[in-house]
């Protein structure tokens, strides 16, 4: 029986993923750059067991089925097939930080789960094919593979459709305070709301735009420039949503306190307070601020009504076997 432990961050998108131009391997419309979340993370265990009738998939102590089990055994198949095996798999899985809510829990999820069942297939692979492989069960996964700051390449095809570093963790203390408005489970995950993003009229505008708005984070975060970063940051999260709520069906996911907390994120930044917010596939806001001031930042979202809690992350490390 081989075994193995991966560990990997969720991470927050500042410019965004969002359709694909092939959903089976989750080949993106455009590039995306991503920070990694320190301190919230998916630990898994993935343990190639002769004796297993069929792939088993624990998460949080509870047996899943069902499409959940099915996207990890998509992942495991592509594993056995790399490594010649013919054994099923039980998977254990555990996340610190709400599933579901708009906080890349599948990023996090499906990089654990490349890096663990490679490494207990007795494969050792490079941190662009852990990338890709990661991809193939969540796009955004592929960002949680590298460490700090990433870059995810559109590519032209499977082989080159994978992130990479851009900046160490140590490059630039931003830090992340994610205002906790919902922690349901969403009606509708990213998957779905992918394979719906071309029915926008929005979508073809916002794709097109796409290298404009890469380059412009991309310098901002290597040259520390915060109010050139909240700025595109905050517009790019716009669009996307954008893009949803004019999708068909439209997928709306702001809440009331979602709106609340962008006018307040604004205002304070006016005064002079080093903040940005941008927002995922959910209700649920990243408030991007520096490091010197997540404590203040801290303190006053959890002052608005509708925030139930306030997750704070600075940028984390690549994905690691434990």
């Amino acid at each position: 029986m081989a075994t193995s432990t991966a560990l990997a961050h969720p991470n927050i998108a500042f410019i965004k993923y969002w359709g694909n131009r092939d959903n089976a391997l989750r080949l993106p419309v455009n590039g995306s750059i991503s920070m990694n979340l320190d301190g919230l993370f998916t630990r898994t265990t993935v343990s190639f067991q002769p004796s297993l009738p069929f792939d088993e998939l624990i998460i949080n102590g509870h047996a899943v089925m069902g499409k959940g089990l099915t996207r990890v055994s998509y992942i495991l198949d592509l594993v056995r097939e790399m490594a010649g095996l013919k054994i099923n798999a039980e998977v254990m899985s555990e996340n610190n930080f709400p599933a579901g809510a708009g906080i890349a829990s599948s990023a996090a999820a499906f990089a654990a789960l490349a890096l663990a069942s490679s490494r207990a297939a007795g494969l050792t692979l490079s941190e662009a094919q852990l990338s890709r492989l990661a991809r193939r069960g969540s796009g955004s996964a592929s960002r949680s593979i590298p460490a700090g700051f990433v870059e995810w390449q559109m590519g032209n095809n499977e082989e080159d459709s994978f992130a990479f570093s851009i900046a160490p963790v140590d490059h630039w203390n931003l830090v992340d305070c994610v205002a906790i408005v919902n922690s349901a489970h969403k009606k509708t995950g990213s998957t779905e709301g992918h394979a719906i993003a071309g029915t926008s009229p929005l979508q073809n505008a916002r794709v097109a735009d796409t290298p404009r708005r890469l380059e412009i984070c991309r310098n901002a975060i290597l040259n520390k420039d915060f109010e050139a970063f909240a700025n595109i940051i905050e517009h790019d999260s716009d669009m996307m949503h954008s893009v949803m709520m004019t999708s068909n069906p439209p997928l709306m996911y702001w809440q009331s306190a979602t709106v609340e907390i962008f006018h307040q994120v604004r205002e304070w930044r006016a005064s002079g307070l080093p903040v940005g917010y941008t927002v995922d596939a959910g209700a649920n806001v990243h408030v991007i601020c520096l490091g010197d001031s997540a404590k203040e930042v801290e303190k006053r979202l959890r002052d608005l009504p509708g925030v139930s809690n306030v997750l704070v992350a600075g940028a984390g490390g690549a994905a690691q076997v434990v």
